[in-house]
């Protein structure tokens, strides 16, 4: 039996900054590209614009292009999107213990990204900072596979990225309602609070059998 690891990225491997303000943010960028901004734009920015099912990911952009719409605004070509994507290009700090963990784990079997991300590019700007961007086989985002964790749908498409049944996948996170969730599709889930970064190289070499 082949297994994979999948590792959760912010909170777990790489600490992010995001902004203060999401909604002013984007206001900001939306200004500079010459995009007019409601003078409700906070208001608009809370607002559920798009209907999607329990547990799907609304790509950020979408959101914000359908807000200004909401107010009369019809933002010109990839503007919504550029804009997203200046307003939460993050600052990026690597976990201690983090490089480590993914080269061990990479000597077990394949190994991949699965994120909670509504933004384009920030997925891959990260890891190219953290200088993570080759260390996995496959990088899955909230955005690209259109799901959310703890959605089954989201840890079963990244194992069949990696090419393993979602109950071969032992998923690494922070965040026990979300990265958890791997565990309903029959995975195992290991909690970074409780096995830090510096224990998963041993942790792959001698998993615990109670799981």
């Amino acid at each position: 039996m082949q297994r994979a690891v999948t590792f959760d990225l912010f909170g777990t491997l790489v600490v992010a900054t995001r902004p203060a303000d999401p909604a002013a943010a984007v206001a900001a960028e939306l200004a500079a590209r010459d995009v007019t901004i409601p003078d409700d734009w906070a208001a608009a920015y809370r607002e559920v614009h798009v209907d999607a099912p329990e547990g799907a990911e609304v790509p950020l952009p979408a959101h914000v292009a359908a807000a200004l719409r909401s107010r009369g605004v019809v933002p010109r070509g990839n503007a919504a999107r550029r804009a997203v994507v200046a307003a939460f290009d993050p600052e990026v700090t690597v976990r201690e213990g983090a490089h480590e963990a993914v080269a061990a784990a990479a000597e077990h079997g394949p190994v991949g990204v699965l994120s909670n991300c509504s933004a384009p590019e920030v997925v891959r700007r990260t890891l190219l900072r953290a200088d993570l961007r080759g260390a996995f086989d496959v990088t899955v985002t909230s955005v690209g596979c259109g799901w959310r964790k703890p959605h089954p749908a989201a840890f079963e498409s990244v194992a069949e990225r990696l090419g393993v049944s979602p109950a071969d996948l032992v998923h690494v996170g922070d965040d026990p309602a979300t990265d958890g969730g791997v565990t309903e599709v029959g995975g195992r889930f290991v909690d970074v609070g409780e096995t830090p970064l510096s224990a998963l190289p041993a942790w792959f070499d001698r998993p615990p059998a109670d799981g």
